[in-house]
């Protein structure tokens, strides 16, 4: 069997073809940093024009050198609802042509599965901790389809927070990366950011405070102190990193897990990969990291997950997207797989 995915959820516009045993055989990504540039930021109506002129020339390509797809998934939410209606319009013309399955996925799911996708990758249950500019979620994952969130951000996200964050800094978009770049040059010690919710019970986030505080500890900067705005990135990052681990840990304790993955743009950053696998270490756990390729939103990751979803005997073949979509609430028709 050959699954199709197409990720459209955002800024990225991403196919690629899954075989049944043989992992992914085809992937294209596009992505629209560029475009977005001068805006700082992504710019919705921007970004679903660009999918459209993107989109059909790499499902073009695919389809001229890899094996024609038996099924085909595609991002149905969350997501931006423009910009999921030109993938989803795509997917399911496609689908009609050809006369086969289409499945719409959660763009979550698909991130938590992610390294899954290998030999190595774990089985469940395990804790999920997902990291992106949109989401900051801890997870308890029992089986396919079988989420309970334990934790969210009541604010900003944590990719959000670096962004923004990045901006105040006076870096170039996208934030996060050119962050972290400026953060490994700082010198430990020499800011005292807060490390919100730390001190409370749960596993909620909070990120707009530690920005606040970023804004203005920056507006004390010289222009020309480089040296300083350094220190002070590197001890926002770390506050971050900080407070994303010991909310993991914490999870780990109480809930009883023994396997940690974590997923999305932000799991590449490698302060985060670093105080992750010394806490997992320590405490005797395993902890998974998707590739870097697949930390950012692309099609593999979709048409994995609409592997897992079809063969649990599941599709979706509606058009449906949703701007929200609850990682762990239902939105599949039964009918098809085994």
């Amino acid at each position: 069997m050959h699954v199709l995915g197409i990720e459209t959820s955002c800024d990225e516009t991403g196919v690629a073809l899954y075989q049944e045993g043989g992992g992914i055989v085809w992937e294209d990504l596009y992505s629209q940093v560029d475009l977005h540039r001068p805006y700082a930021g992504v710019v919705p109506e921007l970004a679903s024009r660009d999918h459209v002129r993107r989109l059909a020339p790499l499902l073009r390509g695919l389809l001229e050198q890899a094996p024609e797809p038996d099924v085909v998934a595609y991002t149905a939410g969350p997501g931006l609802i423009g910009a999921l209606l030109v993938g989803a319009a795509l997917a399911e013309g496609y689908g009609a042509a050809r006369g086969i399955p289409t499945l719409g996925v959660n763009h979550l799911e698909a991130h938590l599965l992610a390294p899954l996708m290998t030999a190595e990758g774990p089985d469940f249950p395990f804790l999920g901790l997902l990291v992106s500019g949109g989401h900051t979620l801890i997870v308890g994952a029992y089986a396919l389809g079988d989420y309970r969130v334990l934790g969210t951000t009541l604010d900003d996200a944590a990719g959000e927070a670096f962004d923004k964050s990045a901006s105040l800094l006076g870096l170039d978009y996208p934030g996060g990366p050119a962050l972290a770049r400026l953060a490994a040059s700082g010198r430990p010690g020499k800011f005292h950011l807060p490390r919100p919710l730390l001190g409370r019970p749960g596993y909620d986030f909070s990120f707009s405070g530690l920005k606040t505080a970023l804004l203005y500890a920056a507006r004390e900067l010289e222009p020309e102190d480089e040296s300083a705005r350094a220190d002070l990135a590197r001890e926002f990052e770390e506050a971050v990193v900080e407070v994303l681990t010991v909310k993991a840990e914490r999870a780990l304790d109480q809930g009883g897990f023994s396997r940690l993955v974590v997923a999305g743009g932000v799991a590449a950053n490698r302060r985060l990969h670093a105080s992750i696998q010394d806490m997992a270490r320590r405490r005797g756990v395993q902890a998974w990291f998707p590739s870097p390729g697949l930390c950012t939103d692309n099609g593999a990751m979709v048409a994995y997950a609409g592997w897992r979803r079809f063969r649990a005997g599941e599709w979706c073949g509606s058009g449906e997207v949703r701007a929200r979509w609850p990682l762990g609430e239902s939105r599949f028709t039964h009918g098809g797989g085994e």
